[in-house]
């Protein structure tokens, strides 16, 4: 099927992610002096963010999209803080209206003669990062399924939702490649459920790899398994990873990234964002 529903008012899409937010997040991201789970929670905030650019038409928000974020660790359930906490799905206006908080963040900026200046900017927050417990990837599929199951019952003409799962490890609780399964299995009658997985591996023969077409390069069962249950790229998100990021994919590349760094993983969370037909 297309992928190539309209979205506007009448006719949203939805994106829900699931973040790992088990103990190991709370190691260094390789290289880096952040946390696994700040890194996570700053790529997510960002996407947020441009994701409310997107929909401001005419000084005002459009919902044309439903925005869930769920956290697996200690406990399965809405990542969300602030007023949207508890929340399992929001429509993009909240999301814009209804920041936990504003931070100051010092940004590196051109300066245009061939240096870079120090600038404060405002960013909001609307997740934080947490790591306890241990990784109930499967349970948090389970969950994934329910949302997505009314979802579509209630816009059974929506481009289809796409969920974004990012981890750094195994599951805790089970096999869940069923589950995952299960939710690329549903569809709205534009097309199939979309997956991508973002891996941050420790496991110390893991290179970066972006959007595969095989496994061959990759270094265990785990991320093997997060390739095979991704879904491919649509016709749209390979024109964008080609255009506007110069990436090498083709026709079969699929919805996997292994051990990108922050630029990359905003890169890939823009691409799996990026709707076909916007109204």
């Amino acid at each position: 099927m297309s992928h190539t529903a309209e979205i506007s008012r009448e006719n949203p899409s939805c994106f829900l992610f699931l973040i790992d937010q088990s103990g190991s997040m709370a190691d260094k991201v390789s290289g880096q002096s952040k946390s696994k789970a700040q890194a996570v929670a700053d790529a997510i905030n960002k996407l947020l963010s441009n994701l409310t650019i997107k929909c401001a038409k005419s000084a005002s928000i459009r919902d044309y999209y439903y925005v869930g974020i769920l956290g697996y660790g200690q406990s399965v359930g809405v990542a969300f803080t602030g007023r949207l906490a508890g929340k399992e799905l929001v429509p993009i206006s909240a999301i814009a209206n209804y920041p936990a908080r504003i931070e100051e963040r010092i940004k590196k900026m051109d300066d245009g003669i061939g240096g870079l200046i120090s600038q404060k900017v405002k960013f909001p927050v609307w997740i934080d990062p947490l790591a306890n417990g241990g990784t109930p990837m499967k349970q948090a599929f389970v969950k994934a399924n329910k949302i997505i199951d009314n979802f579509i019952f209630q816009y059974p003409d929506c481009f289809p939702p796409t969920i974004i799962h990012i981890t750094d490890g195994a599951a805790t609780d089970g096999d869940p490649r069923d589950e995952m399964k299960k939710v690329v299995n549903k569809f709205s009658r534009d097309g199939n459920v979309l997956l991508f997985n973002l891996h941050i591996s420790s496991n110390p023969n893991a290179q970066m790899v972006e959007f595969p077409r095989n496994n061959y390069n990759l270094p265990d069962q785990y991320s093997q398994m997060l390739f095979e249950t991704s879904s491919q790229l649509t016709d749209f998100m390979i024109s964008v990873a080609r255009n506007e990021y110069h990436m090498n994919v083709t026709m079969g590349s699929k919805g996997f990234v292994l051990n990108g760094d922050l630029a990359l993983i905003i890169t890939a969370l823009d691409i799996g964002t990026r709707p076909s037909n916007f109204r």
